[in-house]
């Protein structure tokens, strides 16, 4: 049968990425260390130091899901060699439906775990923090922030990971003013950082009587969470600390006292704020992490500014900070005007259909275009 035939050589043709996959992430040495980290929890005292030992408890299920992943792979891809060799024996071709859809699923799974080892930077396995403001525009640009948070808690539900709001500013008459939230979960800041910039929405807005098409922009900003003491000095001048009442549909534990915390760092400009936390306390050492990992983040882009003017990089202006294009009306498309990946269904990319995009931005990043 021609399909078999096809299949073979199409499912013959991943054999060798699935072997360079599974080398660049190195699986002999983690099953190594698998077993020696099981070793340690069986001694005693193991939990004598809580935040070390969920950390490796963290590092331990971190490897085994690689390490499932990739055998997964090999036990399919061996499954589908076998499923093909009985089409042609039994000359079946009620197995042509089936082997395809495995071959799909196959070819699905092994892209997805591709992609991740693209994720090698300091700090892309770590958790991501996450804020929306919205731009000029009023209640327009407050409800296209609400619609973007939305599209990313429906991505992070997708993947598995856990979201937690940090800061939550409703509009005045509908939407968001600004939103501030972290995404937890294995390489949430690799995936997400190629979100960071501005969103632009163009729509026949509903708040609009005349009906006329509108564009509205929010900005995203995307930091890592770095939970390790970081070699950064803030001097109590160089900063002030507001109390205010919490607000907003940010979750259960949110509470209605003077609790929430405003750090502004004079020297940069930035302002990190947290309500979610149980404690005025508590609302403080987190807005303080958030401080430092910002002005971590901002020591390296400095750090890299100067590389690149060493190297005599240039970089194209055009659109500014400018990320992407959400367009409603008149025709349906989103695209992405960095690496040129679109996609006309914009119903499921609101809904959370982003990894397209994602995985668009890290092969362009990898491929020297950034």
């Amino acid at each position: 049968m021609v399909e078999l035939d096809q299949y073979k050589v199409e499912l013959a043709s991943y054999k060798d990425t699935l072997s360079e996959v599974r080398a660049s992430l190195d699986l002999e040495n983690k099953t190594k260390r698998i077993e020696e980290l099981e070793r340690e929890m069986e001694a005693p005292g193991f939990w004598d130091d809580p935040d070390s030992s969920n950390l490796k408890m963290k590092d331990l299920k971190d490897m085994k899901d690689v390490v499932e992943t990739i055998t997964g792979l090999e036990t399919q891809y061996s499954d589908i060699e076998t499923l093909i060799e009985m089409g042609y024996e039994e000359e079946d071709e009620s197995l042509v439906p089936e082997i395809r859809a495995e071959l799909d699923a196959f070819i699905e799974k092994l892209d997805d775990i591709r992609i991740s080892t693209l994720l090698s930077g300091e700090f892309d396995r770590n958790n991501a923090i996450l804020k929306l403001n919205a731009g000029a525009g009023g209640t327009e640009s407050c409800d296209w922030a609400q619609m973007l948070y939305r599209m990313y808690t429906r991505w992070a539900e997708k993947k598995g990971f856990q979201v937690e709001v940090i800061d939550y500013l409703d509009g005045d008459e509908a939407g968001i003013k600004s939103v501030t939230f972290q995404v937890n979960g294995t390489n949430a800041y690799g995936y997400l950082k190629s979100e960071k910039g501005v969103h632009r929405l163009v729509r026949i807005s509903p708040f609009n009587a005349q009906g006329k098409r509108q564009t509205s922009f929010v900005s995203l900003d995307v930091m890592p969470e770095i939970v390790e003491d970081l070699d950064i000095e803030i001097k109590d001048e160089d900063i002030r600390v507001d109390t205010y009442r919490s607000s907003g549909a940010g979750g259960q534990h949110i509470n209605k006292t003077s609790s929430a915390i405003r750090i502004t760092h004079f020297p940069t400009g930035i302002v990190v704020q947290c309500q979610n936390e149980r404690s005025q306390h508590m609302n403080k050492d987190k807005a303080m992490q958030m401080l430092k990992a910002k002005l971590y983040m901002l020591r390296l882009e400095e750090n890299k500014e100067k590389l690149d003017d060493i190297r005599g990089e240039v970089t194209e202006i055009g659109w500014g900070n400018q990320i992407r294009s959400y367009v409603f009306q008149p025709y349906k498309l989103v695209k992405d005007l960095r690496t040129g990946v679109e996609s006309g269904n914009v119903d499921a990319v609101m809904d959370g259909a982003l990894d397209p995009f994602i995985n668009g931005y890290l092969k362009w990043l990898n491929t020297g275009m950034s």
